[in-house]
């Protein structure tokens, strides 16, 4: 997706899968403290110990966040495997990962893959051509065993990038879509739909917890649902759009008043990027209720003002979700207090359309039913 800074599966059917996550920067913020960027990179280069949760069906593992802003995974590809860091991303359905004949930049800091290593590699005759935002990814579709955790796929189709821009500083190495194989290109079928129609999981669901100001505790589950996550019940949404993770909302208000969606709009649920975007108009009007002044491509507000700020409020489906300052403020090195609000989505969408990212979704654990075309919200534990 636009907004990106951000398996033949062998495992047991009835298992539910854990995956770690790492909070990272987001390009924009790497640049700001390459120390940091570092000094991450050189402590998570180990594997972590595994833990253990009440469900015996359930694989966890300890995971790191960092700043509270993009959250990875590690996955390995290839025969014998090789570890890379990958963005599970709700708002796209495409795989890529940097090969080690890429020679840009990016590649010479990040982990790549090494296809001569593997003996399950095979390449195919396609090429592929991914744009973002922040850049563009170019490369070939290639196929190799690919592991999260236990789960196992072994003729997995992806990317194998040669040749990237605009993503020199991006702590993660690839992105592992979720979105529905409509999004895909070149109806290259999603690795989560290699799980569901294969039989690898008990239920066509994942999920996803997002810790917040903490370096461990996020997750992304897949074949069911952990409910120790969460509080109360799991409220259902239909999925109003099979492409991205897509949603009616009812309306957007602060203070009691209407900012946005005023007469019901449409809304992504996106695990790639931390933003809550929507159109330009709109976002600058909340920009201006929140005293959050231009900075470049950025609005910065005033640190001492957060606990003034009034909460977002989204509803959706007939139920509120509210959003404190506190979650759609971030507050970076050298006291800078930056807005997560951002306009643009009108450039790709022409109906009103708003992207609620991490800092929506690190309030509300989330969940993502294929089965029956559906996404669930709770509040977060």
């Amino acid at each position: 997706m636009k907004w990106l800074g951000i398996l033949e599966l062998l495992a047991l059917s009835e298992c539910l899968v854990i995956i770690p996550l790492m909070k990272v920067k987001t390009m924009r913020e790497t640049l700001r403290g390459k120390n940091l960027l570092t000094n991450f990179l050189e402590e998570n280069t180990d594997d972590r110990s595994q833990n253990a949760t009440n469900d015996l069906n359930i694989s966890l593992q300890p995971l790191r966040n960092y700043l509270d802003l993009c959250y990875i995974g590690n996955i390995t590809i290839g025969t014998p495997p090789q570890e890379i860091r990958v963005v599970f991303d709700t708002s796209s359905s495409f795989m890529w990962v940097p090969a080690i004949y890429c020679h840009n930049p990016f590649c010479r800091t990040h982990d790549f893959f090494k296809p001569q290593l593997s003996t399950t590699f095979k390449f195919s005759d396609q090429s592929f051509n991914l744009k973002y935002s922040t850049g563009m990814i170019v490369g070939n579709l290639v196929y190799d065993t690919v592991r999260i955790m236990n789960l196992v796929n072994l003729h997995q189709e992806f990317g194998l990038s040669v040749r990237q821009s605009g993503l020199d500083d991006a702590i993660f190495d690839g992105v592992l879509g979720l979105g529905y194989p409509s999004l895909a290109p070149k109806r290259i079928t999603p690795i989560f739909d290699n799980l569901k129609t294969r039989g690898i999981i008990s239920q066509p669901v994942f999920a996803f917890y997002l810790s917040t100001k903490k370096e461990t505790g996020s997750v992304v589950m897949f074949g069911g649902v952990d409910n120790s996550y969460y509080k109360g019940e799991l409220k259902w949404i239909p999925v109003s759009r099979k492409h991205y993770w897509q949603i009616a909302m009812d309306r957007i208000t602060m203070n009691g008043v209407v900012v946005g969606c005023y007469h019901g709009c449409q809304a992504i649920l996106s695990t790639g990027t931390t933003l809550l975007a929507g159109p330009t108009t709109l976002v600058t009007i909340i920009q201006k209720l929140i005293s959050a002044m231009p900075f470049g491509e950025e609005y910065h507000v005033t640190c001492s003002h957060i606990r003034s700020l009034p909460t977002i409020i989204y509803t959706i489906n007939g139920n509120d979700y509210p959003v404190p300052a506190a979650a759609y403020i971030w507050k970076g090195p050298y006291s800078t207090c930056i807005s997560r609000f951002r306009g643009g989505t009108e450039t790709w969408n022409l109906l009103e359309t708003w992207v609620l990212g991490d800092a929506f979704l690190r309030l509300y654990f989330s969940v993502y039913d294929r089965g029956n075309n559906r996404v669930g919200l709770a509040r977060a534990v």
